[in-house]
């Protein structure tokens, strides 16, 4: 036992074939794709929004007061429409409806399955958005767009932890992240090339370029095999084990085999897992399956990604401008995630959390001055060129920050932590808390900004320092520690401890294990390394 939420153990196995492979690499990459769709639309979303031939067609009124010179301009409040809102957020709302049908799908049929429906989905909604004539037709489009969002945000980081070796399961996980984030740099230049269209339809080749992604994920899925946990999960042990020995490219899997062969049949006895997953013993996953994807959306990183272009614009920044710095901003965006997947299995998730954690809270408080300080409560005011290159070194902080913690971790985090009885319904809880928040987040956020003004920026601040200290007390170390055996973590912790029966570890009690290796003794280890 330690001090606060950290805890020294001996945990985790070594499987014999656990390093990596090329099969594993390729597999893991062609699945990661899945988060091209949902990165995509996060930066073409903005961009267009921003796109004044697109606001003078769909949004008519937003377009006459931002062009209206003869009233007092409110920089905070000229892109406050509820209309140009649900634009936005109506495919996350779709998304966290699909998520709970995706749950269903992906313990039945299998990872590859729901990716698959997820790819299709989102190109229909593609084609839709890009010949869109009325609202009604971009709005049946997004919703689109949304399911198939859901079906994938559902299965990509499940497949990826389950097909990933345990020093290697975070790393291969934010593939997914890392392939989120360049949807979004390729969609920021994309809204740049085609603003400088001539004719005003630029916007129709910018929504209707997600189709590219979405088929990339549909053909992708087509070849990936299943895993070996999903396999097993329908009853085929032969394949399973063949598919493991493939994924391990290893002869002797005995041990991991045997481990997801304990894991599947713990699963097997439960009958309802919407109903077994407010047990107590499970306490610990679903608080953090909760919590996480909650307090990821209220980092205010949307409000940067999809926002970026009318957030830019709103602070001064010219229409060309506004659209270059989204595009900075997605660089490093982009850069930052390639240090967390070198880093994360390394210093592990805890390191990464907490100080991407400060570094937000900085960047956000400072933003928070800078603007106060140029446009006060009147929302009247100018950024000069030092400010406004200040500003976007600030913002570039704060997304560096996020994209190397809670950006990737937001999902890896939740998609290992789960034995295999709940793992579809947690995943389904976490892609649910996130799609709703972020849709409350987009739906409000120019009414916030609006009526909050700069303080808006402190108002996420506040959120990022409560859960830094969350972090901090409650969330142990999970890196390098094999899937099914991650309840000897929640075993060891100073307060879920006491929610885990002996019987759900694998191999006894975990007070000690005596199965000790040379990564086992870094989980849970504190940031300030006092025991």
């Amino acid at each position: 036992m330690a001090i606060g939420g950290m805890v020294v153990s001996n945990v985790g196995r070594n499987y014999e074939g656990s390093g990596l492979n090329a099969f594993v690499v390729v597999t893991c990459l062609v699945a990661a794709m899945g988060g091209l769709i949902f990165g995509y639309d996060l930066g073409i979303s903005g961009g267009v929004t921003s796109m004044e031939p697109f606001l003078e067609r769909f949004f008519p009124s937003v377009y006459r007061k931002m062009n209206d010179e003869t009233i007092h301009q409110n920089e905070y409040c000229k892109f406050d429409s509820e209309l140009l809102t649900l634009f936005t957020s109506s495919l996350y709302l779709a998304a966290l409806a699909a998520s709970f049908v995706a749950s269903v799908i992906t313990r039945s049929f299998g990872r590859k399955v729901s990716m698959l429906i997820g790819g299709v989905v989102f190109f229909i909604g593609s084609i839709l958005n890009g010949a869109a004539a009325n609202i009604e037709m971009l709005i049946i489009g997004r919703l689109l767009l949304g399911i198939g969002v859901g079906f994938a945000n559902q299965s990509v980081p499940l497949y990826l932890s389950e097909m990933a070796p345990a020093k290697m399961r975070g790393a291969l996980n934010i593939g997914f992240q890392m392939a989120i984030t360049i949807g979004i740099l390729v969609a920021n230049f994309v809204n740049y090339g085609t603003a400088q269209i001539k004719g005003g339809w630029g916007w129709r080749v910018s929504l209707g370029l997600a189709a590219v992604p979405a088929v990339m994920l549909t053909v992708g899925a087509m070849f990936l095999p299943d895993t070996p946990n999903s396999i097993l999960e329908r009853g085929n042990h032969e394949e399973a084990k063949r598919m493991l020995q493939r994924v391990r490219d290893a002869v002797n899997v005995d041990d991991e085999f045997q481990d997801l062969v304990d894991a599947c049949e713990a699963s097997k006895k439960i009958q309802n897992p919407w109903k077994n997953i407010l047990l107590p013993q499970y306490r610990p996953q679903l608080t953090i399956c909760i919590l996480v994807p909650f307090f990821q959306q209220l980092t205010g990183i949307n409000v940067i990604m999809f926002y970026a272009p009318v957030l830019f614009k709103t602070l001064g920044f010219g229409d060309n401008a506004s659209l270059i710095s989204s595009a900075i901003t997605g660089v490093v965006n982009v850069l930052a995630t390639i240090v967390s997947i070198v880093s994360v299995d390394r210093f592990g998730r805890r390191v990464l959390f907490l100080e991407g954690g400060t570094q937000m809270i900085i960047s956000q408080i400072a933003v928070a001055v800078l603007i106060a300080l140029n446009f006060g409560v009147s929302g009247e005011g100018v950024l000069t060129k030092p400010e406004a290159d200040l500003l976007l070194v600030l913002i570039c902080a704060y997304v560096a920050a996020f994209a190397w913690s809670w950006g990737p971790l937001g999902w890896l985090v939740p998609s290992e932590i789960c034995p295999l009885e709940i793992r579809s319904a947690a995943q389904a809880i976490n892609v649910s808390v996130n799609m709703f928040f972020t849709f409350i987040i987009a739906q409000v956020f120019l009414s916030m900004l609006c009526h909050m003004k700069f303080g808006l920026f402190f108002f996420f601040a506040g959120f990022v320092i409560i859960m830094t200290v969350f972090i901090y007390f409650f969330l142990p170390e999970t890196k390098n520690i094999p899937i099914e055996e991650m309840n000897r973590v929640w075993k060891a912790h100073w307060f879920w401890g006491k929610y885990i029966p002996d019987e759900a570890v694998i191999g006894g009690p975990t007070t000690k294990s005596t199965t000790t290796t040379d990564h086992g003794d870094d989980y849970n280890k504190p940031a300030n390394n006092v025991v």
